[in-house]
């Protein structure tokens, strides 16, 4: 691996397998469908390995729709904040069921399904999510139809709904009223579906996560409204399965160790800058405390803070952890900063690089 020129996304297929297997474990034990939801993590190279213990996928865009279904098989959901003209009828073409955000997306578009079933996304006006920008029910949402009323209207030409409720939950206690709250507002209108999406943002591949209730849950939502139930797993089927490979090009000091690396938060792993979050680096035991920057000319690209077990130096390579999720579908050419290498290390510890970008892909998005 030191070979490989950094900076490079690495997937380590033995921990993105754990992952799976758990949801597999869901699958198996709950009766619920899982679709890898590709605005989360779409690097197709790995797409054998995952639809081995999952059942298709889930989008948010015409480009994810065709992705899913070239490159992964299985049941290809489409789901679009708001379809175009132009863009339905491939839409249709690419996917095993469509999902509208309202009604008006329904009215306007539902007689090109052909015979594709049809879903409706619902806000239940709760959610959990621990970012306003991120939360799906807050005020003014955009993010589906919220009144029985309305949806009970449309209900005779619905097969499901979709209820994307949950961000980075953990807490199996909070998702089962969430859910009690979704049952106390539609339960006459689950009653009507054929299959239910309760969406992302489940943490269920957590350690210490209660698996046996979480699959009981969805086994008795299941049986008591008489519909398939679907999870769409993004993060949860990718948790820690990857990291962005960096080398140090210069360190200092200005109040504080730094450490400048061939990469960039703005560039690489954006959701760090959106949430204001950091990266896992380092460990805890080690004596040399250092800030890891970014190479851009962005005040604020940093990666984070982490120990170290010896000073820092030019050359020096490290790991930033939590890279799978959210970043290699947000990558960018900011700065003109060279894109990192996508690899993958297999189950046997050997790895290869899947793909490069170069000067001319930089070139090439642009005009």
């Amino acid at each position: 691996m030191n070979t490989i020129p950094t900076p490079f996304y690495l997937i380590d297929k033995t921990a993105l397998q754990r992952n799976l297997e758990i949801v597999d474990h869901v699958r198996r034990h709950s009766g619920a469908k899982a679709l890898l939801a590709l605005k989360c993590f779409a690097t197709w190279s790995v797409f054998e390995l995952m639809r081995r213990y999952m059942d298709g996928t889930t989008s948010s865009s015409l480009y994810e729709v065709k992705l899913g279904h070239r490159k992964f098989g299985g049941e290809t959901h489409a789901y679009s904040v708001a379809y175009a003209d132009h863009e339905i009828d491939e839409v249709v073409a690419h996917c095993d069921k469509i999902i509208f955000n309202s009604i008006s997306q329904l009215e306007r578009f539902a007689p090109f399904a052909a015979d594709k079933p049809i879903g409706l996304r619902l806000n239940p006006g709760v959610s959990h999510s621990g970012f306003e920008l991120a939360d799906p029910a807050r005020e003014f949402s955009r993010l589906g139809e919220r009144d029985p009323e309305r949806i009970r209207a449309v209900a005779d030409r619905l097969d499901g709904v979709m209820i994307h409720n949950n961000c980075e939950n953990d807490d199996f206690g909070r998702f089962d009223d969430l859910l009690a709250q979704v049952e106390r507002r539609y339960a006459d209108i689950l009653r009507r579906l054929n299959w239910v999406s309760l969406g992302g943002g489940i943490s269920f591949t957590k350690p210490g996560y209660p698996l046996d209730a979480f699959c009981e849950r969805l086994r008795s939502f299941a049986r008591k409204y008489g519909v398939q139930v679907y999870l769409e797993p993004g993060e949860a089927a990718v948790r820690n399965c990857a990291t962005l490979e960096v080398s140090v090009l210069d360190v200092g000091y200005n109040g504080k160790h730094l450490a400048i690396v061939d990469a960039s938060t703005e560039a690489h792993m954006l959701d760090l800058l959106i949430y204001r979050e950091s990266a896992p680096l380092g460990n805890d035991s080690g004596d040399h405390h250092y800030m890891i920057c970014g190479k851009t000319c962005l005040a604020g690209d940093i990666f984070g803070e982490g120990r170290f077990p010896t000073p820092l130096k030019v050359g020096d390579r490290i790991s930033i952890g939590d890279a799978a999720g959210y970043t290699m579908v947000k990558k960018n050419w900011f700065n003109g900063v060279n894109m990192p290498a996508i690899a993958v290390k297999e189950t046997d510890g050997s790895v290869r690089v899947v793909r490069r970008f170069s000067f001319d892909d930089y070139v090439d998005s642009l005009s």
